[in-house]
């Protein structure tokens, strides 16, 4: 059994359609929340879940850690944007019931990645793989700053110079449910409340220059 955790409607849509089209059809289902994800691993506690961990309402690694523990037969594939180095070898370097494909992956490796959780064997996606065999240099940023992903430093970034989430939305052509849920993510990460001390890591780190900053 798959299941697709997934807040993102065109996500799920995608996936269902590549399950729909394999040989043989697996069966699958679709959740939007922990809430739903839970109740369907309790019935099923050796499903394949596909997860996008920066979309879900899952706190942080350790609560991901803790219900992957909770359900031990359970294999994980994180399906998301982009990762994190330091998230990655959290999970999937330390814990063989993770594996990664990216949303940007050629469908091939999608459609492998699915051939691989239904034997329940874990898939790697080539460039994640690539990225675990050849670390990023550790530089002097801030360890906060540098567990962001590109997306989110990016969203960092715009927040820092004033724009709202409806603006960075519009600007990056993305909804405003997906924009919002990076600007948790951003602040849970590195530990503040609003934009004013986020702004204010974000200039101590470099990441914008001070004449941008206006809040």
């Amino acid at each position: 059994m798959l299941v697709f955790a997934d807040k993102q409607d065109i996500t799920r849509v995608g996936l269902m359609h590549v399950a729909d089209n394999m040989e043989g059809a697996p069966q699958y289902r679709s959740v939007e929340d922990k809430a739903a994800l839970i109740e369907a691993l309790t019935q099923t506690p050796d499903a394949a879940v596909y997860l996008d961990y920066t979309l879900f309402d899952i706190g942080d690694v350790a609560e991901l850690q803790i219900i992957a523990q909770r359900f031990r037969d359970v294999l994980w594939v994180l399906f998301c944007d982009e990762l994190s180095y330091e998230f990655i070898s959290q999970t999937v370097a330390a814990n063989r019931q993770f594996g990664i494909v990216l949303k940007d992956s050629p469908l091939y490796e999608i459609k492998e990645s699915m051939v691989y959780a239904l034997r329940h064997q874990r898939f790697i996606c080539q460039r994640i793989a690539e990225m675990m065999l050849n670390p990023p240099a550790i530089d002097d940023m801030p360890p906060a700053i540098a567990s962001l992903t590109k997306t989110e430093t990016e969203i960092l970034k715009l927040i820092a110079i004033g724009l709202t989430t409806k603006e960075i939305a519009e600007r990056r052509f993305s909804s405003f449910h997906t924009v919002n849920t990076h600007r948790k993510n951003i602040f849970r990460k590195l530990g503040v409340n609003n934009a004013h001390e986020a702004t204010k890591l974000a200039l101590r780190a470099g990441l914008v220059d001070s004449a941008e900053y206006y809040i």
